[in-house]
């Protein structure tokens, strides 16, 4: 589940600092849906925090406390309302339904085996009010990328940041791609000139190709109904880098 790379939430933010298309979408989402917001994998807040800006009443849950101990303080640094609950995607029972339920960013994609997945989905399944939807993106993976994975260690320049403690961080990453396991698992090193390597942390990431994507909702009790291809809403084709799909009971 990459919980290693997780626990470091403050140096998270600084690599990925969110905004951007993909929350203009979701919280599009949220608007449009209306009532009870959930959701899992909810990192740090980056999507989650906005949408309850908007009055939509919202649940984050997450695996990481330190995630959520972010999370929650930059909540109340805004002054937002938001219930932040830890706990794994793969089996949660929170006792009530809501309306819009999403996960975001490829953090479905530490779900590495087909039952943990199809356990994600009958638990989002059971969760789900009528009319609800169910919202997720994940990557669509490129065969030619995942065969250069061969564990050479190479920087990674869109991913540098300034850490004002440390000032500039350079991030590396190695990966090797298990064919069979449909898992790419990479090593993280984040380094400064007078640090180098102060932070190498593994993390995990399975590969759900577009063919396989609907049977696994299906056995979840989900229905696919949408898929596009980029944050725009362009139709899911060949080359789209992402798939963005929409789903219901």
């Amino acid at each position: 589940m990459s919980e290693a790379f997780y626990s470091r939430a403050r140096l998270y933010d600084l690599m990925f600092p969110g905004g951007g298309p993909a929350v203009d979408f979701y919280r599009a989402g949220a608007d449009r849906q209306g009532g009870r917001v959930l959701e899992l994998g909810c990192g740090t807040g980056h999507k989650l925090i906005p949408i309850a800006s908007d009055g939509h009443p919202c649940v984050g849950l997450d695996l990481s406390p330190d995630m959520l101990a972010e999370a929650r303080r930059k909540a109340d640094e805004r002054g937002v309302a938001v219930e932040w609950m830890q706990g794994d995607m793969r089996a949660f029972d929170l006792g009530r339904t809501f309306d819009y339920v999403f996960i975001a960013a490829n953090s479905l994609l530490h779900l590495h085996e087909a039952e943990d997945l199809v356990s994600c989905f009958q638990s989002v399944r059971r969760h789900l009010a009528p009319g609800a939807r169910f919202v997720f993106d994940v990557f669509n993976p490129s065969v030619r990328i995942l065969a250069d994975a061969d564990g050479v260690r190479r920087t990674r320049e869109s991913l540098s940041f300034v850490d004002p403690e440390r000032g500039n961080v350079s991030v590396d990453v190695a990966g090797i791609y298990d064919v069979p396991a449909q898992v790419i698992h990479e090593t993280w090193y984040l380094s400064t000139d007078s640090e180098p390597d102060f932070v190498v942390a593994p993390l995990e990431a399975r590969s759900i190709f577009p063919q396989e994507l609907p049977l696994l909702l299906s056995l979840g009790g989900l229905r696919l109904i949408e898929r596009f291809g980029d944050w725009s809403g362009r139709p899911f084709a060949v080359g789209s880098p992402l798939q963005l799909c929409i789903c219901e009971a």
